[in-house]
């Protein structure tokens, strides 16, 4: 469902979709399974390549039976206004189905009845979940909006505990042993779970062995077992500003699996011998067993790495550690220029890091560093899964075929290309699309406006104009690294793609049957389908919590005066992001009240037809903010300069 109620579906087994006007959409809502009668399709409708259109004609599953919402009283009765705009109707609840909820609270209402013609649907409130607006109720009602899970079943619990906290002797003896290696982690500051370590050896004749080392969260978790069922649901770790909500039990994540310092860990290491021109020459995958020697924060590597001539403070690291770090950033840099070289784009995106008080509120907003350590700990990573993809892609012919799960990211929608070529042609760019366009001309072109005024602008643009990197058991190559191998083993602990990846290395070492590969063949569709929905499911959930931290920020900053940077463009107004904040807020076409504005979808432009005064994504503003609203997320402007409208009064829309 889109928020202005037209429906699409996707048939099963099909790419074809089928386009839902609002009138013929029945009950249907968003998330059902239902089935379509198709209109027939007219010559014109053909020729410009629009969708079916349809009618739906049953319903046969229903998408979800809770809905989170804001609870409003209407004269006599009761109505749930849903969070999700997705969701057209508002729910009716009888005053003896309350559950002792208040007008102006957030609640859970489980549907007991979808409605009939112009009925509403109809329910019962199950679960209070606070005042609306306020940042505890915003945040469940997020996590209830995407069903993410706060606590693992009993059984997973259960079986969590039983595992052993000590390291069999035995299994010590059969690893490779690394524990007087010197390795350590680099993480965030707040980071609970540390999963990969690394480490580097300068050898003779001046190449290097480095070592990246990944908690090996598979020797805990056995395939089909109650812990491996329910990571499998979840799919991944979801992380918001304040609390993660993990993929698997704390008793792994942060103790057992978790690379401490000090303490013996399995692991999974790539050994590879890299040239000082980041060639990888040599490579092991092995089973390891490691010590960490100490647990760096991003933070702290950047500082040792600003002190010159590799002298170390014995406050902060021993020299050797900081010549290990220092070669390390050598190595990184060469790495990124490599990598880079060969096609690999380097789209650089902001991200915003909060300061909350005792009670969880948001005090401060900045944007997170991009830092050199951040960099090098990327690199690394980066080098470690493109040599997992190449050996088990890159297949000898003597071997069978190894079903594997890839990292794939197809190349742009030619349509967007096209797009995206008009676009920059305006600013004096040229991006050439005659044969489809290589990944190294997109990264050519973002190094050419890098530092200049344009420079957000394309860069955003260029980045709507990619297609999204999913996981499959085809690989298809990854077009945004310029990688023709690609795959995700360095974070086990948070995704389960990567733990699965463990699984058939450690099989296809041992040389694994063509009963067991077929199995496996069979059983990776759906790993990488699932996956891939989680983690879509993450990132929005991710989104919208972040949203809720910055809109109550925000609340204390009502007619105050910013400077931002137009960041999207509608026919329903403009989108302004504070430079500094990484606050997104709307511009209300209705309130630039100097002209009548026209939306020009091509040059990403508001137009007055009387001044030609232009509004341009990409253009620096002043803004003011006007309101804020929690309970819908959104922040209003208004821009400096331009006829200022009068506040009014928040509402919310009923939906009948």
């Amino acid at each position: 469902m889109t928020k202005q109620g037209f429906g699409t579906v996707v048939p099963e087994g099909s790419d074809d979709a089928v386009s839902i006007p609002p009138r013929y959409r029945g009950m249907a809502v968003h998330g059902d399974t239902v089935e379509v009668s198709l209109f027939a399709q007219s010559s014109v409708q053909t020729e410009k390549g629009q969708p079916r259109e349809g009618e739906v004609v049953q319903i046969l599953k229903r998408g979800r039976v809770d809905l989170v919402g804001t609870l409003e009283r209407s004269r006599n009765f009761y109505i749930v206004i849903p969070d999700d705009r997705k969701i057209a109707r508002d729910i009716f609840v009888d005053k003896d189905h309350l559950n002792k909820a208040k007008p102006g609270e957030k609640v859970v209402v489980q549907i007991e009845s979808w409605g009939v013609g112009h009925l509403n649907p109809e329910g019962r409130v199950v679960e209070v979940l606070g005042k609306a607006g306020e940042v505890s109720a915003e945040l469940k009602s997020v996590i209830r909006e995407f069903k993410l899970p706060l606590h693992f079943p009993a059984e997973v619990m259960s079986e969590a505990e039983l595992l052993p906290a000590s390291i069999p002797a035995s299994e010590l003896s059969r690893r490779l042993d690394l524990r007087d290696e010197l390795c350590f982690t680099i993480d965030p500051e707040d980071a609970k779970d540390f999963d990969d370590a690394v480490s580097l050896t300068e050898l003779h004749g001046g190449d290097y062995r480095l070592g990246v080392h990944i908690a090996d969260v598979s020797s805990y978790i056995k395939e089909g077992g109650e812990i491996d069922r329910e990571a499998l649901k979840r799919g991944t770790s979801v992380y918001f500003p304040n609390m993660v909500v993990p993929m698997i039990p704390e008793r792994l994540s942060n103790i057992l699996c978790s690379l401490r310092p000090d303490e013996d860990r399995l692991t999974f290491s790539v050994l590879m011998t890299v040239t000082p021109k980041g060639t990888v020459k040599d490579y092991e995958i092995k089973e390891t067993v490691i010590r960490s020697k100490r647990r760096f924060s991003y933070e702290e590597v950047e500082n040792l790495l600003d002190e010159s001539g590799g002298r170390a403070s014995d406050q902060h690291a021993d020299s050797e550690t900081l010549r290990m770090l220092h070669a390390m950033q050598t190595m990184s840099a060469v790495l990124t220029k490599k990598r880079l070289r060969e096609g690999s784009i380097d789209f650089e995106t902001a991200e915003a890091k909060f300061q909350f008080d005792e009670e969880g509120n948001p005090t401060e907003i900045r944007k997170k560093p991009r830092l050199r350590s951040h960099r090098l700990v990327e690199e690394f990573m980066l080098l470690a899964n493109q040599v997992v993809a190449q050996h088990i892609g890159v297949a000898k012919k003597e071997d069978h075929r190894k079903p594997f799960l890839y990292r794939i990211h197809d190349s742009p929608d030619p349509d967007r290309i096209r797009e995206l070529a008009a676009f920059i042609e305006q600013f004096g760019y040229k991006l050439r699309i005659d044969a489809g366009v290589p990944s190294k001309d997109l990264q050519k072109l973002l190094e050419q406006v890098r530092g200049t005024e344009v420079e957000n602008v394309i860069n955003e643009v260029a980045l709507r104009s990619m297609a999204k990197a999913v996981y499959s058991e085809q690989n298809i190559g990854h077009y945004g690294l310029g990688f023709e191998y690609y795959s995700h083993f360095t974070s086990p602990i948070r995704r389960y793609p990567d733990l699965v990846i463990h699984r058939l290395l450690k099989e296809y070492a041992l040389s694994a049957s063509l009963e067991r590969r077929r199995e496996i063949e069979g059983r990776l569709p759906f790993i990488a389908k699932q996956s891939s929905a989680m983690e879509r499911v993450a990132m929005e959930a991710e989104r919208a919590a972040v949203k809720v931290m910055k809109v109550e920020y925000m609340k204390r900053h009502v007619g105050d005066e910013f400077h931002g940077v137009i960041s999207g463009v509608m026919r329903f107004g403009i989108f302004v992001e504070i430079t500094d904040l990484l606050v997104e807020g709307l511009v209300h076409v209705r309130d630039l009240n100097d002209d009548y504005y026209e939306y020009d979808e091509k040059k990403y432009a508001l137009i007055g037809s009387r001044t030609g005064k232009r509004y341009r994504l990409g253009d620096a503003v002043q803004v003011k903010v006007l309101r804020v609203n929690p309970e819908e997320r959104e922040i209003d402007f208004a821009i400096l300069g331009a006829d200022q409208p009068d506040p009014p009064t928040p509402h919310r829309k009923r939906r009948r």
